[in-house]
């Protein structure tokens, strides 16, 4: 009657098992050998699988994660907040290879002081060292090994580095590196002769940006300035961002989500609509292009003034306002400050926007509500909350943001 959580096992499976952690409620384990393999069981594409913890799925038919991941959706809107949609929303998915715009990669140096680079362990904190990576794009998976021989050189020479980040756009790809203090002269004339001898003749265009302490990043070569964006077609929207910006991490899948949470919230011109954890603007500049007045509202200030930027940039400033606000300490007074909406978008990060939707009331409940989650467990409990305040819960449904990895975003819904 215990339940046992198997990684690496499939739903159908025989498997032998060890377990790992054992509590009152459940086990976890991890597969030993498996016995009867699913028909959708597949060798892993990388071979960094079996330790590498970026990506836990890749054993699973690029379909068959989709399918297993609506049925979590499901299982976790059913046990932890009782509910149900009452149509389940054909999934949508982009590539399931090389598809991350963006990425964090670890740094470490061993105890013979050789550099590591690359994800965290499946199973500790330990960096897994690789030469490539299967779901960043293809160029910079090939750049791994030409900047790990540069990370040792800085390394020999006395510099500390903290981390690496990558960032790919339509007309430009960044390599940001954070130091744990300010680079000398004398290893910043090692980055520019690297970058000279490694990536000024790539086909791509390549900035090479630092960060150091607390800093934000900063373009350091070349010295001409060319922004990241990325490209909203359908709603004739470019927005630019910079490094440690907060931006979706699959430029292919995000314009997919955007056109479903348009069509799911149905605007009609001139309809007061809030976008809550706007961020950059991702949502509100599309939606005030359908037409409707949009007030979004962000706790990060400086998203606010990047999305404010954007809306100018993009010729609907007009249409939009937006706010800075702490949307974890929300309250009914604070909801009504807001004023009147006629629908809502909620987009908040994995910890839900439980107080939000706890703080909605009367008069200021919007006809219908588009929820995007990347978290089913704090999706379900604030569905539930929905619910109780009257709301039906018209639909929901996956979308496969994160490829070959557990995370599971989707989206549902609600109409009063």
């Amino acid at each position: 009657g215990k339940t046992i959580f198997i990684k690496g096992a499939m739903p159908s499976e025989t498997v032998s098992y060890r377990v790992t952690k054992s509590k009152k409620q459940f086990d976890e384990a991890e597969v030993e050998s498996v016995l009867k393999p699913s028909g959708e069981r597949v060798k892993p594409k990388c071979r960094y699988f079996d330790t590498c913890g970026g990506c836990v799925l890749q054993h699973i038919e690029p379909n068959a994660q989709v399918a297993l991941k609506q049925r979590i959706l499901e299982e976790q809107l059913a046990r932890i907040g009782k509910v149900s949609p009452e149509q389940i929303l054909p999934p949508i998915y982009a590539a399931p290879w090389h598809y991350r715009d963006r990425a964090r990669l670890s740094v470490a140096i061993d105890a013979s002081g050789k550099v590591k680079l690359g994800f965290q362990a499946k199973r500790s904190h330990d960096v897994v060292d690789i030469d490539s990576c299967e779901v960043l794009p293809l160029h910079i998976s090939a750049q791994i090994p030409s900047v790990k021989i540069l990370l040792q050189k800085l390394v020999d020479s006395g510099a500390g580095i903290k981390f690496v980040e990558f960032y790919r756009s339509k007309k430009l790809t960044v390599l940001n590196l954070c130091f744990f203090k300010r680079p000398s002269e004398k290893t910043e004339r090692q980055l520019r002769e690297w970058f000279d001898a490694s990536l000024k003749q790539q086909n791509e265009t390549w900035q090479l940006w630092l960060q150091y302490g607390k800093e934000s990043a900063k373009a350091f070569y070349p010295s001409h300035h060319i922004d990241l964006s990325y490209d909203l077609s359908e709603y004739n929207l470019t927005m630019p961002y910079r490094p440690g910006d907060f931006t979706q991490i699959n430029a292919d899948l995000n314009a997919l989500m955007i056109r479903r949470a348009i069509q799911l919230l149905d605007i009609r011109s001139g309809e007061r609509i809030a976008d809550l954890f706007c961020g950059l603007g991702n949502f509100s500049l599309p939606m005030a292009k359908c037409g409707a007045t949009v007030v979004g509202i962000e706790g990060a200030d400086y998203l606010v003034n990047r999305a404010q930027q954007n809306a100018i940039a993009n010729g609907c400033a007009d249409q939009l306002e937006f706010k800075v606000a702490d949307l974890f300490e929300t309250d009914e007074a604070k909801v009504a400050s807001w004023g009147q909406f006629d629908k809502m978008l909620l987009d908040p990060p994995r910890s839900g926007a439980y107080a939000v939707v706890k703080s909605l009331h009367s008069s200021y409940l919007p006809k219908r509500i588009v929820y995007v989650s990347c978290n089913p467990a704090t999706f379900a409990r604030d569905a539930a909350v929905l619910i109780e305040k009257g709301y039906v819960f018209k639909s929901a449904g996956v979308m496969n943001m994160f490829p070959q990895t557990a995370h599971v975003e989707s989206i549902g819904v609600f109409e009063r």
